[in-house]
C-alpha cells in the first residue's frame, strides 16, 4: 500500500484529498485505525473518530501520498504533524466523555483538532502561525466540522476568556507545563503534554488538583517540535 500511495498521480492525490470515498477510503482509514490499535489505542470512541476523519483532507497536497501512513508529515514553517497513532494515544489519555470543552495547543493543519471535535462538545485550538491557523479553518470547514474555534496566538498563554477547560492537549514540547494552562484547567481535568526540551520527550498525562498538577504517568516516548511563547521557549 505504501508504494502504491507514493505512485499517486497529482490528479489522484487531489481527488483523494478533497473527496475520498468508497472502498478506497474505508481501507485507508482502517489502515490508520489498525496502526493506532497496535500502539495501544482501544477506546472505541477514539477509533470511531479516526474512521470518520479523512487524513488526506488535513495534509499539504504534496504530502497526500503519506496521508494514510502512520507517520508525521511536513507542513510549513519547519513544523510537522503528529503521527496519527500518537495523536490517538494522546487523545485517549484525556478520557473524554463527550460533553467537554477542550483546549488544544498547536492546531497545525487540523487533523488532531478534527479528532477531538468528533469526541467532545467544543474545541478551542490555538496556533502560533496565522497561515497555518487559516489553513486549518479551511480544512475543518470543508469537512463540515463546526464545533471548533481556531485562534491565532501564543498557545503558552492559553485563552483565559473561555476558561476553565475540561481538558487540554499540548502538541509541542517544553520541560514543564506553562502556568497559564494549569490555571485554565478545571480541577479534576486532564492535560497531556510532551515534557522535554524538544527532540526526545515523554508525553505525560496530568490531572488538575486544587494546588496544581499531579502526573498520572507517561503516554509515550516521542519527538516533538518545541513549544514557543511567553511561557515556553523564547
Amino acid at each position: 500500500m505504501q508504494f502504491a500511495l507514493f505512485r499517486l498521480s497529482k490528479n489522484r492525490a487531489v481527488r483523494l484529498r478533497n473527496n475520498p470515498s468508497g472502498s478506497d477510503q474505508v481501507g485507508l482509514l482502517e489502515k490508520l485505525v489498525a496502526a493506532a490499535q497496535r500502539a495501544g489505542v482501544d477506546d472505541p470512541q477514539v477509533l470511531g473518530a479516526m474512521r470518520r476523519i479523512p487524513r488526506a483532507a488535513f495534509v499539504p497536497l504534496d504530502q497526500v501520498a503519506l496521508a494514510y501512513e502512520d507517520v508525521p508529515v511536513r507542513i510549513p514553517h519547519g513544523q510537522v504533524t503528529t503521527q496519527p497513532s500518537l495523536s490517538a494515544r494522546m487523545v485517549q489519555a484525556l478520557r473524554l466523555a463527550g460533553a467537554e470543552h477542550v483546549l488544544e495547543i498547536g492546531t497545525g493543519y487540523g487533523y488532531q483538532t478534527a479528532l477531538l471535535a468528533k469526541l467532545v462538545s467544543f474545541v478551542t485550538s490555538i496556533e502560533r502561525w496565522p497561515d497555518l491557523a487559516e489553513m486549518a479553518r479551511h480544512h475543518l470547514a470543508a469537512q463540515k466540522i463546526i464545533n471548533v474555534r481556531v485562534v491565532d496566538g501564543d498557545g503558552t498563554e492559553g485563552l483565559s476568556t473561555e476558561a476553565p477547560y475540561d481538558a487540554i492537549l499540548v502538541s509541542a514540547a517544553f520541560p514543564e507545563v506553562p502556568e497559564p494552562l494549569v490555571d485554565q484547567l478545571r480541577v479534576g481535568g486532564r492535560l497531556v503534554q510532551p515534557i522535554g526540551s524538544g527532540g526526545a520527550e515523554r508525553v505525560t498525562v496530568f490531572r488538575r488538583i486544587p494546588d496544581g498538577l499531579v502526573s498520572l504517568g507517561v503516554v509515550a516516548d516521542a519527538r516533538f517540535v518545541r513549544l514557543y511563547g511567553r511561557h515556553g521557549y523564547k
